[in-house]
């Protein structure tokens, strides 16, 4: 009875051992693979193999579908992203010391994989923790992260992953420098110094012009004091019908306005500041003293039409404005 028990503990040992050394090769194996070219790309067959259990190891496996003919735009814009972590880890953590795998399953590759996950969407990210050795976790079920706010960046994934690890290297992202950016960039400001510096003499007076500023800012004032962001925010209608075969220029109330409406108003603030302008600064200036009454009377009247039309519009907002002026 005795030898029995020890022959059967002695086996156990055995087989405990071998198993631990067959885990312990297939991590040595799929790793020196990982480090020549992160990811690791799979198949259905490598998939099993590298998941499987027992595992004194961490894999990640984006399950992903690239080709053009799925649709799946969310995957091709995350691939670069999974890439870069893939050789961020291998630069960071090249002897493998974290105990971690990185890999990449095409649905193109792993269609039998899809099925038996029943997965009907990608892509989608598994995360299976070891199962023995000092790290394992109780629980070997794979922990899953979904791409549900849209494309994730390297650094989301990574510190996601580095959540699920235990201790060990925590090698950060490493982007590699994108050298056609970098001469893009030295070229445009080159081109732009060179530019200005052929450009200056022609560039500096239009610059330094005041009336073509106090024009800009004139403007703008009258662009945004007539309620154009207001009609980009609430989308507001160009026109709309008076329900009479008709068509209303004015919105009712003062909570709300039509396209067309920002515009006339723009128009009249625009014709009252050019007016005021005028009769402040060149009527003055006018050497001969009939032209210059002439001139008071036609922008006087000009100043005047324009503001009565005002207070009609006034009217047409808010029915009880208590205030008029002929001939509007």
């Amino acid at each position: 009875m005795k030898f029995s028990l020890a022959v059967v503990f002695g086996l156990f040992i055995l087989l405990s051992a071998a198993a631990k050394t067959k885990t312990a090769g297939k991590f040595e194996q799929y790793h020196a693979k990982f480090l020549s070219n992160p990811p690791l790309k799979l198949d259905d067959a490598t998939y099993e193999r590298l998941t499987a259990t027992p595992r004194e190891y961490t894999v990640a496996v984006l399950l992903t579908a690239l080709e053009a003919r799925f649709g799946c735009q969310l995957c091709r814009d995350f691939q670069p992203e999974w890439d870069v972590v893939g050789k961020s880890w291998v630069k960071g953590d090249k002897k493998g010391d974290s105990r971690l795998i990185l890999g990449t399953l095409d649905f193109a590759n792993g269609r039998g994989t899809f099925q038996k996950l029943m997965l009907q969407t990608a892509p989608v990210m598994m995360l299976f923790p070891p199962t023995i050795g000092p790290h394992a976790k109780r629980d070997a079920q794979a922990i899953r992260y979904d791409f549900t706010t849209g494309p994730q960046s390297a650094e989301q994934v990574n510190d996601w992953i580095i959540r699920h690890l235990p201790e060990g290297p925590r090698p950060p992202i490493y982007r590699p420098i994108n050298y056609m950016r970098l001469v893009t960039i030295i070229t445009t400001i080159l081109g732009l110094v060179s530019f200005f510096s052929v450009a200056a003499p022609y560039l500096i007076p239009i610059i330094q012009n005041r009336n073509l500023w106090a024009a800009i800012s004139l403007i703008t004032i009258l662009l945004f004091t007539s309620g154009h962001m207001f009609n980009h925010i609430r989308k507001v209608p160009y026109v709309a019908g008076d329900g009479k075969g008709g068509i209303s220029y004015f919105a009712g109330g003062f909570s709300s306005q039509f396209g067309l409406e920002t515009q006339i108003v723009a128009a009249m603030y625009g014709t009252l500041s050019f007016a005021t302008i005028a009769l402040a600064l060149k009527v003055p200036r006018m050497a001969d003293p009939k032209k210059q009454q002439i001139a008071v009377f036609v922008w006087g009247a000009v100043v005047f039409a324009m503001y009565s039309f005002l207070l009609s519009v006034f009217r047409v907002k808010n029915g009880g404005y208590p205030f008029h002026l002929p001939p509007f």
